[in-house]
C-alpha cells in the first residue's frame, strides 16, 4: 500500500530541539525570549502540519528556512505591535477609526516629559503633602470655560455617567425623546443613565418637545434635566426642540439642576470659517446652565478626556463620587490635556497650535497649493500607469461633530489603467506606512487636507508600490 504523501511530510519536519539549536533561529532569539520563542515555533509547527494536511505545503516547507520564516511571521503575528501609523487622506479630521484628533509636537513632548521623569500628579509643593490630581487641569478650564468648577475624566461617556451616578441615581433625569442618541460604538443615552443608577423619564416626541413637556414631567423625584447636543446628526422638517436658556429657566423656577451633554466641545467660534452650526462650551455654560460635558478629543483637539464644567457645588459632588477614581485619567492624558489647553491661551489664536483646528481653517489658496504640488508629484512618479487629475470634493470635521458642514477642498484623483481603484486601495492600505483613501466610481481619492507634516512626500513612493504589488 502507498504511503500517504502526508504522512512522508511529517516526517522531514525536523524535531523542535533540533529546530531550536539550529543557528538559523539566532536572530529571532535576540528578539524575543525563549519561553515566547519556543511557543511560536510550536504554532508554526502546528500551521505546518494543517498545511501539508490541506494540500498547501510541500517538501520546500518542511525545511528549517522555511521554518525559520514561518515561526517569525507568527511570533510578528502574536507578538509585535499592531497599532501603527497611518497616513489619513480621506479628509475626515476627526476620524475615529484612525484616532481622532492628532496632537501637536508642543503637546507629544510634554507627554514625553511626564513619562520620562516623576512629577508633581497627586503632590502640593507649595504645603508638601499629598495633592489632588484635578487641580492641575481646574484652573485653566475654569478661565477657558467661564465656569465655576471644572473636572476630568477619561471620556465624555464617563463624565456623563459620573454625572448622572453623582446627581441623580435612584431619580429622575427629564430628557426629550429626540435627543436619546446613539454614537459609535453603541455608546446610547438611555443605556449610561441605567448604568449610573437614573432613572430615564422621557418627554416629547421623536420631531417635536415642547417647554410644558419638561414642566409636566417635574416631580418631586425630578433630580437632573438632561440635554443632549445631537452632534452626530439632524432632525430638519417639521421640528421643535426647547432651547438652552428656556430648559435653563424651567429648571430655575422648579429648582431642578440642569446638564448638558455637548458632545463635541468646541472652545472657539468657528462661525468665520462657514461653520455656525456648533455651539461653544461658553455659550452653554453662558446660557446658565448648571453642567455641561464634552469630548477633549473631538473638536477641542486634544487626547481622549471628558470635560465637566459648572456649579462649583455640583462638580465637587462629582469629584468625590468613588466612581471617580475608576474614570480618572492617567498621567499622559493629563500632560496632554494641559498642553492642549493651553495652547487656546496663546495670543496668536489656538488654530496655529492645535492641528485639528489648523486642518479645519485651512485656506482654499493653501489646500489648491497642496493638492497642485501633491498631483504633479503623483504624475511624475506613475507616469502612463494612471490618470492623475484634481477634482472638488468635500472634507468633514468627523468625530460625530457637524454632520451638515462640508469642507470644500480638492482632492487629487487617481485612476489606475491596470487595475481596479480597490486593488490600489487595498495595496495602499497594506502599504508602509498604509495610506487610508477614498474610493469612487473606480477612482482613488487622496484629500490634502488630512495629510500631516511631510506625509504628502511619501505618497508616490507608496502608490508606485501598490501599483507594482498587484
Amino acid at each position: 500500500m502507498a504511503e500517504n504523501p502526508s504522512h512522508a511530510l511529517f516526517r522531514l519536519i525536523p524535531s523542535v530541539d533540533r529546530l531550536w539549536a539550529d543557528p538559523s533561529f539566532g536572530r529571532l532569539k535576540e528578539q524575543y525570549a525563549a519561553d515566547l520563542l519556543k511557543r511560536m515555533l510550536r504554532l508554526a509547527l502546528d500551521r505546518l502540519r494543517l498545511d501539508i494536511l490541506e494540500g498547501r505545503a510541500g517538501e520546500e516547507d518542511c525545511r528549517i528556512p522555511a521554518i525559520v520564516a514561518r515561526t517569525a511571521i507568527v511570533a510578528g503575528q502574536r507578538l509585535g505591535s499592531t497599532l501603527r501609523t497611518v497616513i489619513n487622506a480621506t479628509g475626515v479630521i476627526v476620524h475615529t477609526n484612525l484616532g481622532r484628533s492628532p496632537l501637536s509636537p508642543s503637546v507629544t513632548q510634554r507627554i514625553v516629559q511626564a513619562a520620562e521623569s516623576y512629577s508633581n500628579l497627586e503632590y502640593n509643593l507649595e504645603e508638601g503633602r499629598r495633592g489632588e490630581r484635578n487641580a492641575h487641569l481646574r484652573q485653566l478650564m475654569q478661565e477657558l470655560t467661564g465656569a465655576d468648577g471644572a473636572l476630568a475624566v477619561n471620556n465624555n461617556a464617563a463624565a456623563v455617567l459620573l454625572a448622572l451616578s453623582s446627581l441623580a441615581a435612584g431619580r429622575e433625569v427629564v430628557v426629550s425623546r429626540g435627543e436619546l442618541i446613539e454614537i459609535g460604538g453603541s455608546f446610547r443615552i438611555p443605556d449610561v443613565m441605567a448604568r449610573s443608577g437614573a432613572i430615564l423619564r422621557e418627554v416629547g416626541t421623536t420631531n417635536r418637545t415642547h417647554p410644558r413637556d419638561y414642566v409636566q414631567a417635574i416631580n418631586e423625584n425630578t433630580a437632573l434635566i438632561l440635554k443632549v447636543h445631537t452632534s452626530n446628526y439632524r432632525i430638519v422638517g417639521f421640528t421643535r426642540e426647547v432651547e438652552l436658556e428656556e430648559l435653563v429657566s424651567i429648571g430655575r423656577e422648579r429648582n431642578v439642576p440642569t446638564m448638558m451633554d455637548l458632545g463635541s466641545g468646541c472652545l472657539v467660534d468657528l462661525s468665520p470659517y462657514g461653520l455656525a452650526e456648533e455651539v461653544t462650551v461658553l455659550q452653554v455654560i453662558a446660557s446658565g446652565i448648571d453642567v455641561v460635558s464634552f469630548s477633549g478629543d473631538k473638536l477641542l483637539g486634544g487626547p481622549q478626556a471628558g470635560i465637566l464644567a459648572g456649579r462649583a457645588d455640583l462638580i465637587e459632588q462629582m469629584r468625590t463620587n468613588p466612581l471617580a477614581r475608576a474614570l480618572r485619567m492617567d498621567k499622559l492624558t493629563l500632560a496632554a490635556l494641559e498642553a492642549t489647553l493651553e495652547e487656546y491661551t496663546r495670543p496668536d489664536g489656538s488654530a496655529e497650535g492645535i492641528p485639528t483646528l489648523a486642518m479645519i481653517t485651512r485656506s482654499p489658496e493653501e489646500l489648491q497649493e497642496a493638492a497642485d504640488s501633491l498631483a504633479a508629484a503623483i504624475r511624475e512618479r506613475l507616469g502612463a500607469a494612471a490618470q492623475v487629475s484634481i477634482e472638488p470634493g468635500a472634507g468633514r470635521v468627523g468625530g460625530g461633530a457637524l454632520p451638515m458642514s462640508d469642507l470644500p477642498g480638492p482632492r487629487v484623483a487617481v485612476h489606475p489603467r491596470h487595475i481596479s481603484a480597490a486593488r490600489l486601495e487595498q495595496g495602499l492600505r497594506s502599504g508602509n506606512p498604509p495610506v487610508i483613501v477614498m474610493v469612487q466610481e473606480n477612482t482613488v481619492l487622496l484629500d490634502p487636507r488630512t495629510l500631516l507634516h511631510d506625509q504628502a512626500s511619501l505618497i508616490p513612493e507608496l502608490l508606485a508600490a501598490a501599483l507594482a504589488g498587484n
